[in-house]
């Protein structure tokens, strides 16, 4: 086995231990996906999940790719690679099967496209967005080898042509936006991080029930914020409420208004 393979292996033996992770189609994308195909030559600039600063990787070599590390993409505003154990345990959480219909809104540089591309199968399908143009061209070019996803330049916040089984975001909102919750499939759901200008929040799984939605709070989280969203007080107070009404049990209603649930 090649150092490369043996860092692979290692990078997905610690991820699934650490997050107790129950998919194995999760587990074999994990396995199969060449993390380094997705972001550009190296050396890179990384840091562990507790580090407040970067550290540049000694050399090009994709090795330095398979531990817990965000990989910097642009390191001046902050944005950075999702977290690898965070991501495949909120991908876990979302039980995403084979034939899925699945949105990712903020693809970044579209490694966790393909992972959620190897889960679905090539009978399943994958509506990457993103909201920066550089990284959408960059995230089309990287994904061309996976025939079941297609990359589209947006902020999210639009019509789906079609119904969904899961819509995943990787940036901060301060409410889940209507036209998510009203895209999902009966007994769909969709895995969004709840947060305020600072950043901080809460991850909210909500699923599709048979007379409305339910919500209910998965961990904290900091994360970059969705364009042009959580930009007032007003959403500070919503995504608060929603954090903390969350986390005490699970929420059940049937729509939103001004961000909030409703029995309307």
């Amino acid at each position: 086995m090649s150092d490369l393979a043996a860092a692979r292996a290692r990078y997905v033996e610690l991820i699934a231990r650490r997050e107790r992770i129950s998919s194995k189609r999760l587990l074999d994308a994990l396995a199969s996906v060449p993390r380094e195909d997705f972001l550009g030559r190296g050396p890179w600039r990384i840091k562990s999940e507790a580090a407040r600063s970067y550290r540049l990787t000694p050399d090009a070599d994709p090795v330095h790719l398979y531990e817990n590390v965000l990989v910097a993409i642009d390191a001046r505003r902050q944005l950075d690679t999702g977290l690898p154990s965070l991501w495949a345990h909120l991908i876990d959480v979302l039980d995403i099967r084979e034939r899925d219909r699945v949105v990712q809104i903020g693809c970044g540089l579209g490694y966790f496209s393909a992972v959620l591309s190897e889960i679905v199968g090539p009978k399943g399908r994958v509506h990457a967005i993103e909201c920066d143009e550089r990284l959408a061209a960059r995230a089309t070019n990287y994904l061309h080898p996976y025939s079941n996803v297609e990359v589209v330049h947006g902020d999210g916040c639009e019509a789906l042509d079609e119904s969904v089984d899961v819509i995943i975001v990787h940036a901060g909102f301060p409410y889940p936006h209507p036209l998510w919750l009203q895209s999902l499939r009966p007994r769909g759901r969709l895995l969004v991080p709840l947060t305020q200008r600072d950043r901080e929040g809460a991850v909210i799984k909500i699923t599709r029930r048979a007379k409305g939605f339910e919500a209910e709070a998965v961990q904290q989280i900091r994360i970059f914020p969705g364009q042009g969203r959580g930009v007032t007080a007003l959403d500070d107070r919503v995504a608060d409420w929603w954090q903390r009404a969350s986390a005490l049990a699970p929420l059940r209603f049937r729509g939103l208004e001004q961000g909030l649930p409703s029995d309307g």
